[in-house]
């Protein structure tokens, strides 16, 4: 608990105190936020918002994490490096994404093609390392398994494993960019999300089957550093949704939705729950399907079924004011995340 609790202090102190800096680096730039001319007109008066904030919360991350072992003398593990490897590689990509926009100043920054290769070249990497460093116990950080509460089912071997890992890192990734929409929508639910893999890798850690092969216990390779991790994570969010909390001082950009996006599922992955994972980002998971439904309806009946997508649009065109929209749409991730906690916990209930 020593090093979860350094870590995310560390990050909260170091982003809190560190993003106010950072708003007036960019200022200083004149790194502002470009606005899409299509979207909701209110939107337009957040033009020049300093942007790219997620860069804070990255180094935020690290630091937190390595501080923490630097005191403790724990050394890092080969999980807690892989995660923190998905969430800075996708940054970076997300970094230069942000960077044209600015530089350009247009509201579009890298072709999507583009991007997504970038995404596709770190999550392979993330992938095909997963699979390797066995402990001595001959327990890989991630396992060629589908997962829920644990691995189920028969391994889908190495090559389908790298192609779902891909499926999730892209869709949690532009999950979590579609949600970024809105002041602090984003972070408030990834937040929370990181807070439910504290507790899922500090219980994983005290029922580990690499102390006893006892009923329900879990082959994680290193659960405790995963809770590190997401710790780490949890306070640079925190410390960043100070300032991004509505009205912003400042945006993540795609900088930090899609480093959010890679370590929730670099979490999920080696954690063994990535398909609990979907309950836990409930809210991201909605907000997707809002796109989806409105892209596939307007070609299917050439009308629109929202008023505009993603889903908080829809609300906010419905007259709901932007500080109503995120503070509800927080009640109902932190309602996901309570039935995903529930999920995890219940092979556990007394039967």
């Amino acid at each position: 608990m020593t090093d979860i609790m350094i870590a995310a202090g560390v990050s909260l102190v170091f982003v809190a105190l560190g993003t106010p800096v950072w708003i007036r680096i960019v200022n200083r730039l004149g790194y502002g936020q470009m606005i899409r001319d299509d979207g909701p007109e209110a939107h337009l008066t957040k033009r020049g918002t300093p942007s790219m904030g997620g860069t804070v919360f990255i180094v935020g991350s690290l630091v937190g994490y390595a501080v923490s072992h630097l005191i403790t003398g724990n050394a890092p593990t080969v999980s807690g490096i892989l995660a923190l490897f998905l969430m800075t590689g996708l940054g970076l990509v997300g970094f230069v994404d942000d960077y044209i926009k600015v530089f350009k100043q247009r509201s579009l920054g890298l072709r999507s093609g583009a991007k997504m290769i970038g995404i596709i070249l770190v999550g392979v990497v993330f992938a095909v390392a997963s699979l390797r460093f066995p402990n001595g116990y001959d327990v890989t950080p991630a396992s060629a398994h589908i997962s829920f509460l644990r691995d189920f089912g028969p391994s889908i071997g190495p090559y389908f494993f790298v192609l779902w890992a891909l499926l999730l890192i892209a869709a949690m990734s532009n999950g979590v960019n579609l949600t970024d929409g809105l002041d602090g929508l984003a972070a408030g639910p990834a937040g929370m999300v990181l807070a439910a893999y504290v507790v899922i890798g500090n219980w994983q850690l005290r029922n580990s089957c690499s102390a006893a092969l006892a009923p329900n216990c879990y082959s994680v390779r290193d659960p405790l550093d995963l809770a590190v991790v997401a710790a780490a994570v949890l306070g640079g969010v925190f410390g960043f949704l100070w300032w991004n909390a509505p009205p912003a001082k400042i945006f993540m950009g795609d900088t930090g939705s899609l480093a959010l996006g890679g370590v929730l599922v670099a979490l999920a992955i080696l954690t063994r729950t990535q398909l609990l994972l979907a309950v836990l980002c409930g809210l991201i998971v909605m907000i997707t399907l809002s796109v989806i439904i409105q892209v596939g309806g307007f070609k299917m009946t050439g009308k629109r079924v929202f008023k505009m997508a993603p889903l908080q649009h829809h609300f906010e065109l419905s007259g709901w004011a932007e500080t109503t929209i995120v503070v509800r749409f927080w009640l109902m991730s932190a309602l996901f995340v309570g039935i995903g906690i529930g999920l995890f916990y219940l092979e556990w209930m007394p039967k």
